[in-house]
């Protein structure tokens, strides 16, 4: 492709818009544009890119066995009633009405769609297992686009759902999926880890996220530093210890603590560490209020409240239920006289003579005990994992990181089939429910992701699987006949040995060029003048490290081939 043939409206200067590194630079190097709020048009380098990572998933998709289908991004609302998911999902959801008034949904994500075909065009074991994918448009009114193509409302994803007759059945699919994402992403040149995670609105028993490694990252990844053991913030357990000391339990004391309401303010002002308090908070939730105890230092885990409670939504309990349950206003709410279910941190166990609240508006109580003072329906782990906290799995600790949420692979069981009643004969003849797997990759964030590993000060560093072009050819002097013929032959012999290229055949300045050239991230540039065409050589620039060798005319196209096959891009 030429340079001047191809539409790469560069910038120089960064967009006020852009937060994070992969947003500046995509918008800098034209590959994409904003239309609406997380909505975004891709240019032609930036299809380029997602198009390599299509093929990619394509192939590793195809390897496992799954067929490609191709599902309607608009659905009827019937279908995610039946699901139940209507409700569920929440603003999330954008629900369209067409010209009958019927309601409609633009899709998130697939899976009733896909079951309500199987449970209509599959009927026998003999059918099973099966799985498909598709690679298609979808659509999350996110409350707070940004970052991007990195949380967009709009952006293309690969889903893919597995049925099986069985769980043994499923948890093949699953480790197959599984394996097919370490090597999707592999290929892709990131680097990842995949952890567990929860299923959120999804469902379903079990699931990973697979997490691009990056500073600018959204969700902290919790891992062990001695075996494999890693998960999400949401779902990285603690092991619980005794390792705290029990000291001698001491009279309670109640002390005023007038319009100190946050943990900081208390301990401060009663001259204790965090660690010395423990905070009570309430949760509303469908089945009732329930109250959650986590030590002052420590922050309650929603999503560990929320599977532990059993209910399927929980959100803070509003200032007139505190007022109602506890007595008082919001800050000082503590656990005694608590006629609601109390589910304490396993930290609380472990404390003594704790500073809570008194259940009394300008007022905190001293030596709070568990047993003595206060009783607790459950000691479980609800708060969020720290550095340094005891691995579950082994006697290693725990350690944070950031990471990008590229994919996610579910264990979903009988979820959908049996809301949606799909249904197929076993080979005795009984109805039984299919059991599914699904699994999502989201083809414009690993795009983002990539970046995010793979940039400099000058511009993006793009991994050679994903590249837009795996050469750039940079004649300094397109006026130069000599030059224009050397760069038109390396050019045209590139083309022949079916390897990406791209020339600037632009009638610009050198400097122009080169900065171009680091913008767009191209991994080889070879770079031909005035001064190396007297010795019948060019220059050969790798993005990566920026080592430039001089190399003859006669043998870039063969040097070319070598690093291209090699471990040095």
């Amino acid at each position: 492709m030429r340079y001047s043939q191809l539409f790469i409206p560069t910038l120089k200067e960064t967009p006020a818009e852009a937060e994070v590194t992969s947003h500046k630079l995509m918008i800098r190097a034209g590959m994409i544009r904003k239309l609406a709020a997380g909505i975004y048009s891709t240019l032609p380098l930036g299809l380029r890119v997602l198009r390599n990572v299509e093929n990619i998933i394509r192939e590793e998709m195809n390897a496992t066995g799954a067929q490609e289908v191709f599902l309607p991004c608009i659905q009827p609302a019937e279908l995610w009633q039946e699901s139940g998911r209507w409700k569920l999902y929440g603003k999330d959801l954008l629900r369209i009405k067409d010209r009958h008034d019927r309601d409609f949904c633009f899709g998130p994500t697939h899976e009733e769609v896909i079951t309500d075909i199987l449970r209509k065009e599959v009927r026998s074991y003999r059918q099973l297992p099966i799985s498909f994918y598709q690679i298609q448009t979808k659509f999350r009114d996110e409350i707070r686009p940004r970052f991007g193509v990195m949380r967009g409302r709009e952006f293309m994803m690969k889903d893919a759902y597995s049925f099986d007759c069985d769980e043994e059945g499923a948890e093949r699919a699953y480790k197959k999926m599984y394996q097919a994402y370490c090597n999707i992403f592999k290929r892709c040149g990131l680097s990842f880890k995949a952890v567990e995670a929860d299923s959120g609105t999804i469902g379903g028993s079990y699931s990973h996220e697979f997490m691009v490694m990056a500073d600018s990252g959204e969700e902290a990844i919790a891992f062990c530093d001695k075996c494999d053991y890693a998960a999400n913030l949401e779902k990285a357990e603690i092991k619980a210890t005794d390792s705290y000391k029990k000291n001698e339990k001491k009279k309670l004391k109640s002390v005023e603590t007038p319009g100190m309401t946050s943990v900081e303010e208390v301990s401060s002002f009663l001259k204790v560490t965090p660690k010395d308090l423990a905070k009570t908070l309430l949760f509303e939730t469908e089945k009732g209020t329930v109250a959650a105890m986590v030590r002052g230092d420590h922050q309650i885990n929603e999503i560990k409240l929320k599977n532990i409670t059993g209910c399927s939504e929980i959100n803070l309990a509003r200032e007139e239920v505190v007022k109602e349950i506890s007595g008082a206003p919001t800050g000082f709410t503590g656990p005694m006289g608590l006629k609601i279910a109390v589910f304490a941190d396993h930290a609380i166990q472990q404390g003594t003579n704790f500073v809570t609240g008194a259940n009394k508006a300008d007022y905190h109580l001293l030596n709070v005990n568990e047993g003595r003072d206060f009783s607790v329906k459950n000691f479980c782990d609800i708060r969020n994992v720290e550095d340094g906290d005891p691995c579950p799995k082994c006697s290693g600790q725990t350690q944070l990181k950031r990471g990008i949420e590229v994919g996610h692979v579910f264990k979903l069981g009988e979820k959908y089939s049996k809301s949606l009643k799909a249904t197929f004969l076993d080979k005795d003849g009984k109805e039984k429910y299919f059991v599914m797997g699904c699994y999502g990759i989201g083809v414009g964030r690993t795009m983002a992701a990539a970046i995010e590993q793979n940039f400099d000060q000058d511009g993006i560093i793009w991994p050679i699987p994903i590249a837009p072009f795996q050469v750039m050819v940079i004649p300094l002097n397109v006026n130069s006949k000599e030059i224009s013929n050397a760069a038109d032959k390396i050019y045209d012999h590139l083309l022949k040995d079916k390897i990406e290229v791209l020339i600037d055949d632009r009638d610009e300045r050198p400097g122009v060029k080169f900065k171009d050239a680091d913008l767009l991230g191209i991994p080889l540039q070879i770079i031909i003048g005035d001064r190396t065409l007297k010795e019948s050589a060019v220059e050969l620039k790798i993005r990566k490290d920026k080592k430039i060798e001089k190399v003859g005319i006669d043998k870039i196209a063969k040097r070319i081939v070598r690093l291209l096959v090699s471990d040095q891009l």
